[in-house]
């Protein structure tokens, strides 16, 4: 008998829906748990990676239900950004109405995998609903100087006359009509991160439960590095061109400097002489890079001399300045000291371009040499100064201290901290985002929307072909406005916000989503936060999580929270591979979930999803595995056909092992190994039968993997209320402490070994573990029992 999947699961669908089980308020008397998983961009169509993070999440939040927690798990979307641009063009409709489609699409494929959020709280950051509190916060921000315009560089393109990301420039040009990019100065709205630097930075030391990579990634990129600014300076007129560096012991070994190709410095150097286009040209290309493959240490560093000298203020020697992809102007001053000798990217770079090399640290225990000819990488090590004039002979630590305070003495430097963090850059001169509100006046200035005027909301009729820029430039009602100070004409900034600005506050929204006052309530969201568990990539390990932080320390500082940090708990879930690599409709290699949701049932998916690997780890998609856990669950439901009026002691006690094992392993996400428990509760029960009490506990411990499947057994086991409303089972010491006998072994009746087993072993185990036995193996020299005497609980005798 096949358990009737599809009716079973849109029967219980609608019956929690009915019956609100999920919804929940604030209950100062019990305890409460937030869940939450990232919110998705609504592309209409859930995929694998969806369903894995959704349903690891959906697990942990029916335990903590069943455990007597108040559950917060909500869902909404992340509904801005430039994808719903592109999909309007090509579909010849709005933003809008493209996206609220797509939402609706997601919300009923979110529905049939039978998830537990409280669709009363949904949130969508492109509701106005949502989108004016975007805009208070950005208020607030400049209010208090953190919200600022500056001038800086874009990736522009002529025909299409926006802005381009850098993973939109393909080849040099734009992927959407193929023009050649240009760099253009734009004036654009920042945020000034930088100010939280330094508690950014401290408070990673309070998130003891997340992943150690996450937190090294986080530290990585704030990039707080103690040094000096060492003042080289340009052979032709002295200015100053300061140099960071953490390897003030290195400095006596520096025999080029690197320019980032970004420092305006550069083309004032290149100017007039004969390779200005070439490097131009050069610069054109590398600004439109990912900044990860410029700096990667596996890819080959493409760099040109400028044709100027600098000159190195501890020993006066003449040092060419070169410009290179591998140096970014978000570290330190966007020039560094190249000491090919001590730095492994140096060493290549100078070996590719001919560059000199000195040693300045000689290894500890080596002979002393002051010839780099014969070194076959650079030297990254501790050890003894050489080459380095009054410093030599000294132990590269203390001469790194001791260096860099004479060289502040004598003014050639200044020992400093650097930092890899910069400003946030949220404008986008794109249609479908958060309009920023500001206002530009010829009498005033910049000035604000006053909070009375917000939102500030996107024009329905804006012209939208994809071609000519932001439409909100071209609808004259949105852009010419009356100035709030002085009452004369006034036009409306263009820009709309970076989505990343939407989703970082979202998870306080969810605490009080219909709030009209502020953009959460307070006592609410004292109430919730933090979030208990947050679940997501890997991929947003550095902004996503960075920003959130920011605004909750912010919102810190406004008085509205009490707590410093967001998110207590992180699980950053693996991917879902297919014959070795990522789904995409590119590779053609995508698996539907609405396809094995029609063949074997949401709980199947959610089953196998969970037992094929831990969270963690990348999971390989294996059709074979969906077939393992679909025979699985109809082997559970074949159970209640023959149930015993009492189950063995045997099954009882690996029943509370069970239960014992799958708690544990709900705590910490082990899920693959608490699905193996249940299996082996299901073999013991298959061998040993079950009554209707052992029945019941073992579809309560697998209810929260498949949901509908236990709701359905649990009414047919003649039970009113949701398996939900029931309490988490406990596990009774007594029944996991094993009794066990000693059994005497006899071989041709002669006692050759003793052996303890459980008192309620089978024979056949017992002859098992007797042949197993080191001595009675010993005595029977490979000759093949003919016969075995077993005495119950006291002795065998082997004949051989």
């Amino acid at each position: 008998m096949i358990y009737a999947f599809k009716e079973i699961e849109e029967k219980w669908q609608k019956s929690w829906q009915a019956s609100r089980l999920f919804n929940v308020k604030a209950d100062p008397k019990r305890k409460k748990y937030y869940l939450l998983e990232m919110f998705p961009y609504p592309s209409g169509k859930i995929h694998m990676g969806h369903v894995r993070n959704y349903t690891i999440g959906d697990v942990a939040a029916r335990f903590k239900m069943m455990q007597g927690f108040e559950i917060l798990h909500p869902m909404g979307f992340d509904a801005f950004g430039q994808p719903a641009e592109n999909a309007a063009i090509k579909n010849k409709t709005k933003p809008d109405i493209w996206t609220y489609k797509c939402i609706d699409w997601m919300r009923e494929e979110l529905r049939k995998m039978g998830f537990s959020y409280d669709w009363e709280r949904e949130v969508s950051t492109c509701d106005s609903s949502y989108y004016r509190w975007n805009q208070w916060i950005f208020l607030k921000m400049f209010e208090r100087g953190l919200a600022y315009k500056k001038e800086s560089s874009v990736n522009w393109c002529p025909s299409c006359e926006t802005t381009l990301a850098n993973e939109e420039v393909v080849d040099g040009g734009c992927w959407r009509c193929s023009t050649k990019v240009k760099l253009r100065d734009l004036e654009q709205w920042y945020l000034k991160i930088t100010d939280y630097k330094e508690r950014l930075l401290e408070d990673l030391e309070g998130l003891g439960h997340w992943p150690e990579r996450v937190l090294a990634m986080q530290a990585n990129w704030i990039g707080k590095s103690s040094g000096v600014e060492i003042y080289f300076r340009r052979k032709d007129n002295n200015a100053i061109i300061p140099v960071f560096t953490t390897r003030a012991d290195t400095i006596f070994g520096a025999t080029y400097i690197v320019l980032a190709p970004e420092l305006p410095l550069v083309k004032e150097l290149i100017k007039g002489k004969p390779q200005e286009k070439q490097i131009l040209d050069f610069i054109d290309k590398v600004t439109k890079e990912s900044k990860v493959i410029r700096t990667a240490s596996d890819v080959k560093k493409e760099g040109y001399f400028t044709g100027a000298y600098a000159v190195n203020p501890v020993n006066n020697e003449e040092v060419p300045i070169w410009v290179a992809d591998y140096v970014l102007m978000e570290y330190g001053t966007g020039a560094i000291m190249a000491v090919p000798t001590h730095d492994q990217r140096d060493f290549l770079f100078a070996g590719e371009h001919g560059l000199p090399m000195r040693i300045v640290i000689r290894s500890p225990g080596h002979q002393v040499t002051t010839s780099p000819e014969n070194l076959s990488e650079a030297y990254e090590g501790p050890g003894i100064q050489v080459n380095s004039a009054q410093f030599d002979g000294l132990n590269n630590q203390e001469a790194k201290v001791k260096i860099a305070e004479w060289m502040e003495a004598t003014k050639i430097g200044k020992i400093k901290t650097h930092w890899r963090l910069r400003d946030w850059l949220i404008s986008r001169q794109r249609f479908w985002g958060t309009p920023i509100p500001m206002i530009y006046c010829k009498a005033c200035g910049v000035v604000p929307v006053p909070e009375a005027d917000l939102p500030v909301e996107l024009p329905k009729d804006a012209p939208f072909t994809g071609a000519g820029g932001s439409p909100l430039g071209k609808v004259k009602e949105f852009v010419e406005v009356k100035c709030p100070r002085c009452g004369s004409r006034a036009r409306r900034e263009t820009d709309t916000m970076a989505t990343f600005f939407d989703s970082s506050w979202y998870f306080l929204r969810f605490c009080s989503p219909k709030s009209d006052k502020l953009p959460f309530d307070k006592e609410e969201a004292g109430y919730w936060m933090p979030v208990d568990q947050y679940i997501g990539g890997i991929e947003h390990a550095i902004l996503h999580l960075l920003y959130s932080r920011f605004f909750t320390k912010f919102f810190q500082d406004l008085g509205m929270v009490a707590f410093k940090e967001p998110f207590k708990r992180l699980l950053t879930q693996g991917m879902v591979l297919k014959d070795g690599e990522v789904m995409s409709k590119s590779r053609g290699n995508i698996v539907d979930p609405d396809s094995i949701i029609k063949k074997y049932g949401a709980d199947t998916l959610r089953l196998f999803i969970l037992f094929a690997a831990p969270p963690e780890t990348e999971l390989e998609w294996d059709d074979r595995g969906i077939e393992g856990a679909f025979k699985f669950l109809n082997r559970v439901w074949r159970i209640q056909e023959n149930l015993m009026p009492a189950a063995s002691p045997e099954v009882v006690r690996v029943l509370h092992k069970t239960i014992k094992k799958v708690t544990e392993d709900f705590q910490d996400f082990k899920f693959n190994t608490a699905i193996a428990s249940l299996m082996e509760l299901t073999n013991a029960i298959y061998q040993s039968g079950a009554d209707k009490e052992v029945f019941a506990k073992l579809i309560i411990l697998l209810s929260p993997i498949a949901p509908h499947f236990c709701e359905e057994l649990w009414q047919i086991l003649g039970n009113k209320e949701s398996i939900f409303m029931t309490r988490w089972l406990e596990h009774e010491e007594r029944f996991l402490i094993e009794e066990t006998v000693a059994v005497v072994i006899q071989v041709n009746g002669k006692v050759r070994s003793k052996i303890e087993v459980p008192a309620d072993i089978s024979e056949d185990k017992l002859k098992e573990l007797v042949l197993a036995d080191e001595k009675t193996r010993a005595w029977l020299k490979d000759s093949p029992p003919k016969s075995f005497i077993i005495v119950p609980k006291k002795l065998v005798n082997i004949v051989i």
